[in-house]
């Protein structure tokens, strides 16, 4: 039986100094000796990493969870000694979140946020609520939410600055001389990832990079937006005989580290004691149970990202102290802590007078940097005793950033087509579009069988059977207070209680 190629592939496994491609359903192993660009692995120095893993695991090469032909391009391409562009037309797709552009916007918006599969994880047993269900959260936050961004100016400003990175990221290439073409897909909100793939089929790009503009890979960032751009690659044929390639995650970067600690560095300069300023760390949390039941890898590389910026700064003789907490938590569940609100509370009891904050995980300005951070979690510290108070810019379009994209991207081009490769200069992974789900396994440690997105239904006096049960009861009372809403009828409306939850 010959081995299934492997769909995707982290940062985190990178030992052996080898790179594979696919061939006929089987991996083909290739030399990294004649390729334009040095080719090796990382080792990762993550607790629970052993140094001398191998790049693709017996356990992974035979797992097929999708048919080889759908993931990646059916034909051998000797990519080493193929021109970095020759007769190519080369395109790179930017996937972000997307933002309501007006007031109008945001209950449609939210809708498209919460039926997400990745966002709210239901039980397959319960996968039919999953639009009724976004249809009503989406109504009741509807109203708040519409107040924090009229406080912005009515909308978003995600989609102007994405498109500004977009060009801005497009004359770097072109400075560089890579003719490339620089798309936007946008996960929930207009130009949305289709649009994009349509616009790309029109111009006849026939390489692909794909670039998140997520630093860190998580299943409900990145994740999300590589499983919807999978399944539409499945579904054409066009894009099935596409070369790509996707860089799944690029937080270790040296220009992306290097242009934070400038931003950091700049902003420190503004206090009048600026060696003694706490460094807040601010990023978009993800419920707990993505991490130790899904295998997020989000928490750890959110970690390393902080502690590699700190390094840089500590060669610039900065040694101020710092701290990473996570923000924008919904919902009753448990999400990655310490919480952003409440760690501002405790350095304020502990004496921290001057804080500056940092958007860790964000590169535009949005509602979660411009209205939570800038005026929520500003007015919660100056409450807490905090007498200073600074934020960090998101990068946008700082020329060393926008620069260390086109680097990554240009990086990327001798590998388009190729299985999994890591690039030891760049310190960072490339791989072909794929399952979520193998990606996620390859991050276990111990080798695991990792759950699915959707955990079929288990009973019995287990963690996992206790977190699941009780996620089943706060589906019933949602489903109750959905039926309450639509019928206008119950007993709810009988107690005078239904106000309380509009």
């Amino acid at each position: 039986m010959p081995h299934s190629c492997f769909s995707l592939l982290p940062q985190a496994i990178r030992t052996s100094q080898k790179m594979y491609r696919c061939s006929g359903g089987h991996v083909v192993e290739a030399s990294s000796n004649t390729n334009p660009l040095k080719s090796y692995v990382v080792r990762k120095s993550t607790p629970g990493w052993l140094e001398t893993q191998p790049l693709v695991s017996e356990k992974l090469l035979y797992r097929r969870l999708l048919p080889v032909e759908a993931l990646v391009t059916p034909t051998v391409q000797d990519f080493s000694d193929t021109p970095l562009i020759g007769d190519d037309k080369i395109g790179v797709l930017l996937l972000n979140l997307g933002g309501p552009e007006t007031l109008e916007d945001v209950q449609p918006f939210l809708f498209n946020l919460f039926a997400d599969p990745d966002i709210i994880r239901l039980p397959r047993l319960f996968s039919f609520l999953q639009k009724p269900l976004a249809k009503f959260v989406s109504v009741l936050r509807a109203p708040k939410s519409k107040e924090g961004y009229a406080s912005i100016g009515g909308g978003s400003p995600l989609r102007r600055i994405t498109d500004a990175q977009a060009e801005e990221l497009r004359k770097s290439l072109w400075e560089k001389n890579v003719p490339a073409r620089v798309y936007v897909g946008m996960r929930y909100w207009h130009p949305f990832t289709e649009e994009a793939i349509e616009q790309i089929k029109r111009d006849g790009i026939t390489k692909l990079v794909v670039l998140p503009l997520y630093p860190q890979f998580s299943i409900s960032t990145s994740g999300s937006s590589l499983r919807l751009l999978e399944s539409i690659f499945r579904e054409d044929e066009y894009l099935v005989n596409m070369q790509h390639t996707v860089i799944p995650s690029w937080y270790q970067r040296e220009g992306y580290i290097n242009a934070m600690a400038n931003l950091i560095e700049k902003e420190l300069q503004g206090f009048d004691c600026p060696e003694k300023v706490m460094i807040f760390f601010s990023a978009h949390g993800v419920p707990l149970a993505y991490v130790e039941e899904a295998g997020d890898p989000y928490k750890a590389e959110m970690e390393e990202c902080v502690e590699l910026i700190m390094e840089e700064l500590e060669k610039r003789k900065i040694t101020n102290g710092y701290t990473l907490a996570y923000q924008s938590r919904v919902g009753p569940v448990e999400w990655l802590k310490p919480y952003t609100d409440e760690t501002i509370v405790e350095l304020g009891k502990k004496g921290v007078k001057s804080l500056l904050a940092v958007p860790i995980s964000f590169v535009s300005e949005h509602i979660e940097t411009l209205e939570e951070i800038d005026v929520e979690y500003k007015e919660l510290a100056l409450k807490s005793g905090i007498e200073k108070w600074g934020r960090v810019p998101a990068l946008g379009t700082e020329p060393t950033f926008i620069s260390d994209l086109a680097d990554a991207v240009i990086e990327s081009l001798p590998y388009v087509g190729a299985m999994a490769v890591s690039n030891l200069e760049a310190r960072q992974s490339l791989v072909p579009l794929g399952s979520v789900e193998e990606l996620l396994a390859a991050y276990d440690t111990q080798r695991r069988e990792l759950p699915p997105p959707v955990i079929v239904w288990e009973w019995g006096w287990t963690k996992s059977a206790e977190t699941w049960n009780g996620r089943a009861a706060m589906l019933a009372v949602l489903l109750m207070l959905f039926l309450e809403v639509t019928t206008g009828e119950g007993f709810l409306h009988q107690w005078g209680i239904l106000p309380l939850f509009r």
